[in-house]
């Protein structure tokens, strides 16, 4: 389930990494969620979308560090007893 977390990527990007980030949680070719988000844009769609997304949707490392401290948290805590 963590692999599915919507972030900006930080190694596939053009401007803000959000059509990259989308393009690598849901298996697309991230040239073709550009040009949507492209002809969206150019319809009026979707700027301020975008610019929102852009501020709303964590960077990847910032995703992967919150993994990180969740795996950590529940490998440090103690079974309960069963009794």
């Amino acid at each position: 389930m963590a692999d599915n977390r919507l972030y900006r990527s930080e190694t596939d990007r053009i401007l803000g990494g959000v059509c990259g980030g989308i393009a690598e949680v849901y298996d697309f070719d991230p040239s073709v969620v550009r040009l949507i988000t492209l002809l969206l844009i150019i319809t009026g769609v979707s700027p301020l979308l975008y610019l929102i997304a852009w501020l709303i949707i964590p960077s990847e490392s910032e995703v992967k560090d919150r993994e990180n401290v969740e795996v950590d948290q529940s490998q440090h805590e103690e079974p309960e007893d069963e009794e």
